[in-house]
């Protein structure tokens, strides 16, 4: 199944919205694998920055994109799996 490309609006301040772009990680759009993608924006590593987590319905995997970039000029890095003990973190899907 061909991957999905998604949009986010990322907040640059309490009251204003920045316009709606196309999301790239490490230079490329990002394209997640089985559709049905369930984007969220979280400072996941503390750093004061909102990260991007995608889960996916195929496999139920969780993707995690550092953010690299500054508030007022987002940019993500490439994607890993989050972990969890000795394996990927899987959550309930299909």
């Amino acid at each position: 199944m061909p991957g999905v490309l998604f949009a986010l609006v990322l907040a640059l301040q309490k009251s204003d919205l920045a316009p709606p772009f196309l999301v790239e990680a490490g230079g490329a759009p990002i394209d997640v694998a089985g559709g049905n993608s369930a984007p969220c924006l979280h400072d996941l590593d503390g750093d004061g920055l909102p990260d991007l987590l995608v889960g996916q319905l195929e496999g139920g995997g969780v993707r995690f994109y550092k953010h690299v970039g500054t508030r007022g000029a987002p940019r993500f890095g490439e994607s890993r799996f989050l972990r969890a003990g000795d394996g990927e973190l899987r959550v309930p899907y299909g």
